[in-house]
């Protein structure tokens, strides 16, 4: 048996060593026990949850779904958790990184009473413990992982690699919350997760909680040995020691002396909060300091089979879902679990209805600190609404429209500082390194970047107690942000529109959850999920084609339709008035795409508030069409309104009998029905706008066929023609880059003209004018190195 504490040589036992007491290590040992054997039993058994008769194969499960091998060691720091919570009142959470092992969490939260106080029918009796097993990856039950119907869960862990940087969000302006924090040694394979270890750069002991990782190494994911669990002691320690970590180190399978060891593990980690804490808060000194974490190191399937059918299975791959899988079948494995099920002596740990074991009930912490009904994991029982100063304030004066022009994300980062002043311990700004480059720069008059490593002379708005979390890793802000919000704060991401993809899986199950906590009437809703992505695609001057992808959108709309807004404002009043509104939203995943480079105001606040509630218009003064256009002219988005409104003026010069609506779109979803999406038209309002039987064109932001999809049983659609972004792309002028893709204003005109009965012959010359504007456009790029003037300084007078 083994333990390293801090920087210390590791030392070895050569046998027990008390560290608890006779009282405390009966206590967890039982606590241990009984919820292992909960696991085992959600795993396996239909009926006779204490054995009471022998076992026989109609009390087994017909499919046999779920997780043993991680589940003995989320036990293991469970119970012991729950000692130093009790002995010292600690305010803390877990977060569950093999969340595949759902079994454990849902046996301990039972054992709490946290689970029957939530669901009445899973009683903390016998009969309640039949339908707890039975429920388990069962029809109709509950899923197999730490899913959002288990309490104190922020975390589902269903996909690998996120649980450190749930738990470092949840803790920022949390000063007196602790996340233990269990890392599987398989996830710490994954990218997100590598990347996580940084987090305690900004980390304020000041201001913030803590986050206490325990990297558990049970040797093997499901086929193949871990990486960490394979290189030398040293190494990983010395890894641990260069991310800024005060690694202890636990190892062993003799279960009185690991229980010695982590308690002794927990309390000088523990110990070691507590002091940095004390130093931070009575110094005000928020620098980094080397915080404590733990290496846990037990076999995979501990307590569980040694050897099935001759073939080693604790302590191997084999452990990983289901030791014994022919129960039913297989007369020699159902011994062998009644053996297994016996080993824990339930029947000294359950006894009559309503009571357990007092060595279980001692071991229970007091209800408000229960990690199972932790306040913090339902964040949205203690949500606060933000302060939100009025836009009225902030919005950009608009005399006519399109006759000046502004920075929309700029304007919006003044309103936005402000927001950070008033909110100064629940709101934050999240950026992968962009949040000056997205022109929100207006923040750092109030606020820093957060930080708590070496500051040196030249450094821009760097502090401890920054407000701004900016790291070169998407997966850490969407992390951060995440368990910032589902522990009761409000937070905003921007990010170029490019790179949010990196994040794709993550925003899966976030949206998720967020879908399926509409269903548990005890979760209460959270705020919502922000994106404001800038530097999009049809601006990328100097990036060129690897920085031009518009497809997150399509990518979030595959979500459930009461969960996705997806917003494409089109100036800058439009982008206020947006972002107010998704900043009191709650449950949502809120999608804003809007510039950070000068573009036509075409709004007042006052239309904007009012075109922003509609999600989508006609632009009467754009218009000329008196209730009968000959073709609908729509847009969605910053640049292809532009360019729209650029192509009717032409139009409107052009061919001033020709009837043109123009028709604005802010909400994307509106374009669907509302059979489909809540915010949808109905087929009455979408064909007012867009007519039954009249060309359409629509210059749209993102790739064309997702216009499509959402109207392709509209009446109208046959006459829908999409203008968007084709994977054109490269390094050049803002102009040549929509010539490129078909969007811009010559082409809609061609398109006009091609589409609309009667105008492709008689305004043949027409069209071989806009032919030819396009190749003087692009002649002129080539030889100035920038766009035309007369395009560059166009403004709307028609």
């Amino acid at each position: 048996m083994s333990i390293a504490i801090g920087t210390e040589e590791r030392t070895e036992r050569s046998g027990p060593q008390p560290y608890l007491s006779t009282e405390d290590l009966t206590a967890v040992d039982a606590w241990w026990r009984a919820a292992n054997y909960l696991t085992v039993g959600q795993i396996y058994l239909l009926d006779n949850p204490l054995l009471r008769q022998p076992l026989r194969p109609e009390h087994i499960k017909p499919r046999l779904l779920g997780h043993w091998g991680t589940s003995p060691g989320l036990n293991l720091l469970w119970a012991h958790l729950n000692r130093a919570i009790i002995q010292r009142d600690l305010d803390m959470l877990f977060v569950t990184g093999p969340g595949h092992g759902g079994p454990a969490i849902v046996a301990n939260t039972w054992l709490e009473g946290t689970y029957s106080e939530v669901y009445p029918a899973i009683s903390r009796d016998e009969a309640g413990m039949t339908r707890l097993f039975r429920q388990f990856s069962f029809p109709g039950g509950i899923p197999s992982h730490v899913a959002p119907e288990t309490p104190g869960s922020i975390h589902e862990g269903g996909e690998l690699g996120y649980s450190l940087a749930h738990a470092y969000g949840a803790v920022l302006d949390n000063p007196d919350l602790i996340a233990a924090c269990v890392i599987g040694d398989g996830e710490a394979e994954t990218g997100p997760l590598a990347a996580s270890w940084l987090s305690n750069v900004f980390i304020d002991p000041v201001r913030d909680g803590a986050v206490l990782p325990i990297l558990h190494l049970n040797g093997y994911k499901i086929a193949n040995p871990t990486v960490l669990s394979r290189i030398p002691d040293e190494d990983l320690l010395s890894m641990m020691r260069g991310y800024g970590y005060d690694p202890i180190e636990v190892s062993g399978h003799d279960t009185t002396q690991i229980h010695h060891d982590l308690a002794e593990a927990l309390d000088t980690a523990f110990n070691s909060i507590r002091d940095i804490r004390t130093h931070a808060r009575e110094t005000r000194n928020g620098s980094r300091p080397r915080w404590p974490m733990i290496v846990l190191r037990t076999p995979k399937g501990w307590t569980g089979p040694s050897q099935v059918d001759g073939v080693q299975v604790e302590g191997t791959y084999r452990a990983h879902q289901v030791p014994l899988s022919g129960v039913r079948d297989n007369p020699a494995h159902l011994e062998m679990l009644e053996r297994w099920l016996c080993s824990y002596r339930p029947a000294g740990l359950f006894g009559v209805a309503g009571t357990w074991h007092q060595d279980i009930a001692r071991l229970t912490p007091r209800p408000n600190r229960r990690m199972s009904a932790n306040r913090n994991t339902n964040g949205g029982a203690i949500l606060r609404d933000l302060t939100l100063p009025s836009i009225d304030d902030y919005a950009v004066e608009v005399l006519s429209p399109g006759a000046t022009d502004t920075e929309p994300t700029r304007r919006f980062g003044t309103w936005l500082r402000d927001v950070m002043a008033a909110n100064p311990d629940h709101f934050r700004l999240f950026a992968p390194d962009e949040a000056k480059s997205n022109r929100l720069d207006a923040v750092f008059e109030v606020t820093d970047r957060a930080f708590a490593a070496e500051i040196q002379p030249g450094d821009d708005h760097l502090a401890p107690d920054g407000r701004v979390m900016e790291v070169l890793s998407e997966h850490l802000c969407q992390g951060w942000l995440e368990g910032y919000l589902l522990t009761g704060r409000h937070g905003l991401f921007t990010s170029y529109e490019a790179f949010i993809h990196i994040i794709d899986s993550m925003f899966n199950q976030h949206a998720k959850w967020l879908k399926t906590t509409r269903d548990i009437p005890w979760r209460r809703p959270i705020a919502s999920l922000n994106y404001l992505l800038s530097s999009h695609v049809w601006r990328q001057d100097h990036n060129g084609f690897s920085h031009q992808d518009p497809g997150f959108i399509d990518h979030v709309v595959n979500k459930k339709a009461e969960i996705i807004r997806v917003y494409l404002p089109p100036d800058a009043n439009t982008l206020l008035s947006t972002m107010d509104h998704c900043l009191r939203s709650r449950n949502y995943v809120n999608v804003v795409v809007a510039g950070k480079q000068p573009s036509p105001n075409w709004l007042t606040i006052e239309e904007a508030k009012d075109h922003c509630a509609r999600g989508i218009g006609i632009w009467d003064w754009a218009s000329n069409d008196d209730g009968d256009p000959d073709v609908v002219m729509a847009c969605a988005g910053d640049v292809p309104t532009l360019e729209t409104l650029a192509a009717t003026d032409i139009l409107r010069r052009e061919l001033p009998d020709l009837k043109i609506r123009v028709v604005n779109v802010v909400d994307l979803m509106r374009l669907q029905d509302e059979k489909e999406h809540p915010h949808g038209l109905s087929p009455r309002e979408f064909d007012a706008l867009f007519t039954t039987d009249k060309t359409v064109i629509f210059a749209y932001h993102g790739y064309p066929w997702l216009i499509h999809r959402l109207t392709y049983q509209r009446t109208n659609h046959d006459n829908i023609h999409v203008r968007g972004y084709k994977e054109e792309g490269t390094t050049t002028t803002p102009f040549d880059m929509v010539m490129l893709n078909d969007l811009d204003r010559y082409h809609l005109v061609i398109d006009v003209i091609d589409r609309v009965p009667g105008l492709a012959v008689k305004e043949a010359a027409l069209r071989r004018r806009m032919v030819d504007a396009r190749k003087h456009a692009r002649d002129y790029t080539r030889e100035h190195g920038d766009d035309a003037p007369k395009i560059k300084d166009w403004r709307w007078n028609s």
